[in-house]
């Protein structure tokens, strides 16, 4: 990938930088239920219609067709505008499950779905994850089995985002009796209407309700709306947690960026109990130092991603070097402007989320980093095993 910005680039990020000035939306966003989620299609829609919504999509499937630094681009300039970039609702159809759809999905699959996840008129979520199956993801027993030309599903999946809210559901159960670990697994598009799904919010230490359990009681599903093959969802899955771990924190790698630049303005301001200001302690600016130094890494893996993705078609396991690294770097940040703000650190409005205090709610978002898409754990043991080839742990 050649690094250095094109004009056209140039030209990209002037006209991305203009449109967000002036269409940034003026309120808050909700910070959960219907009103959320509202918020989200809409937003997604205004991106929409305005051609930026799919910008490194194919354009048959209705994206911008644009580079992966074009992307990139975009992400910045979102940050720098505080508009809405990564949001619960629109994430899930956004950064995996519509990748997985062009990587793995059918002609249909494709022409149906992809347009209407880049129009906000589609929402997914994710029913991966059990109560006894959430880093092992392979010891899943929700299971389907095969009536005519339909899946009939039952069990249950939990802490799944948005599901009260979803249209879809990218939804992996079991579906050869007696098979084991990774072996019979398929991978299928689940609408969230469908009678015998019930949907049990769960309330967070963020105070919302943005996580559920979600049940199945023979549910009825289309054979057609299988993504790969019946009894090969693994490998369909791991294409999901590919896109999920790699590719899927791009904007999040990039808002850091952001984040911390926030924080280091924080430390010119707030002057700590021996009366000189944050900026001018040794040990807090040079902690500052390190966490910069880190995201800068963290950008430079983004540009190796995605240069990878462009050339293989999609991630690899070294999303997951980029997934831990982000992962550690916000805890790391969040501990230290804790420090910064002290008591009013602890001032936090639960109905307001975060627009109340920002820096408490990336705090406690900090902790759902280490286990979403995978725990940190997790994301060790697969950089152990596919990348530096060590023994398996036992």
């Amino acid at each position: 990938m050649d690094l250095k910005l094109s004009d056209e680039d140039l030209e990209f990020r002037a006209r991305a930088r203009a449109w967000l000035t002036r269409h940034v939306p003026k309120e808050p966003r909700p910070p959960y239920g219907e009103a959320a989620a509202r918020f989200d299609r809409e937003w997604q829609r205004k991106l929409y219609e305005h051609g930026f919504a799919g910008i490194n999509w194919p354009r048959e499937y209705g994206g911008l067709g644009l580079s992966a630094i074009q992307q990139v681009i975009w992400y910045e300039e979102c940050a720098r505008a505080g508009a809405p970039h990564y949001i619960n609702t629109t994430y899930v159809g956004l950064m995996h499950a519509g990748p997985t759809l062009m990587a793995c999905g059918t002609e249909a699959q494709k022409r149906y779905y992809l347009p209407r996840i880049l129009s906000g008129e589609h929402l997914w979520c994710q029913g991966f994850s059990e109560p006894d199956a959430g880093s092992d993801l392979a010891a899943l027993k929700t299971a389907g089995r095969i009536e005519g030309d339909e899946l009939v599903v039952n069990g249950c999946k939990t802490w799944t985002t948005d599901a009260r809210f979803a249209d879809y559901q990218e939804l992996l159960v079991r579906t050869t009796p007696g098979s084991q670990r990774h072996h019979g697994l398929t991978w299928v598009i689940c609408d969230m209407k469908s009678p015998g799904i019930s949907i049990h919010p769960i309330r967070t230490m963020l105070g919302d309700e943005h996580v559920n359990t979600v049940f199945y009681d023979e549910v009825r599903i289309p054979l057609a709306n299988v993504v790969g093959e019946v009894g090969q969802g693994w490998k369909t899955a791991l294409s999901t947690l590919a896109f999920e771990r790699g590719t899927g924190f791009i904007g999040d790698q990039l808002a850091l960026a952001e984040r911390v630049r926030q924080a280091i303005s924080l430390a010119r301001r707030v002057r700590l109990e021996s009366g000189e200001l944050a900026i001018e302690n040794a040990d807090i600016a040079g902690r500052l130092a390190l966490i910069k130094a880190d995201t800068l890494a963290i950008r430079a893996m983004t540009l190796h991603q995605i240069s990878e993705v462009a050339s293989s078609g999609a991630p690899g396991p070294k999303g997951s070097i980029m997934k831990l690294m982000v992962t550690s770097t916000a805890k790391t940040l969040s501990h230290l402007v804790a420090e910064l703000l002290g008591w009013e650190f602890l001032e936090y409005d639960y109905e307001g989320g975060r627009e109340n205090q920002p820096w408490t709610y990336d705090y406690l978002w900090s902790w759902v980093y280490t286990i979403a898409g995978g725990t940190s754990e997790i994301q060790r043991e697969i950089i152990a095993d596919r990348l530096l080839e060590l023994p398996r742990a036992r």
